[in-house]
Parts: C-alpha cells; structure tokens; sequence
C-alpha cells in the first residue's frame, strides 16, 4: 500500500493546490467553512486510511440498510473536508 498511499498524498496535495491554492505544509487555511490545516505525509497518511475505512463502513452499511450514528456520518464529512474531498455522505 505504500505506492498507493504516495500516489493518494500526491492526488490530495493537486486537489489542495487546486482547491486552496500553493501553501506550505502547516499552513492553516479556511476551506467548506473550517479551518484545515495542509498536512505533511504522515498526518495525510493516518487521515486518508481513516477515511478509506470509514466510508467503506459506511457504504456497507448502507446496502445492508443499517442505522447509520450521526457521528460516523460527521467524522467521514470532517475527513473529506481535510482531504479537500467531495463527501460521499
């Protein structure tokens, strides 16, 4: 998984620079009405694998037509703002 997680970090720092424009790892920057912070690899690297897992959850649990906790649906939003990602919830 560590090419997949490079090749992820590189499509999120496109995705920022595109989105919030070239800012230095750390910068703080306002972004869908929260603050974010430009990570470096290893914050992008425990965030995006979060992510990944919580949304497969969520998507399964949706096909099996489970109750979904208010508060899986606001960390996998909060993670995709900080992935400057479209949330698929």
């Amino acid at each position: 998984m560590g090419d997949e997680m490079a090749l992820a970090y590189d499509e999120y720092l496109k995705r920022f620079e595109a989105a919030l424009g070239d800012l230095d790892v750390g910068v703080f920057v306002k972004h869908q009405g929260r603050l974010i912070q430009k990570m470096a690899y290893d914050e992008f690297r425990d965030t995006y694998a979060e992510y990944c897992e919580m949304a497969a959850q969520y998507r399964q649990s949706v096909a099996r037509g489970d109750t979904i906790s208010d508060i899986v649906v606001r960390v996998i939003r909060d993670r995709s703002t900080q992935l400057v990602l479209d949330s698929p919830v």
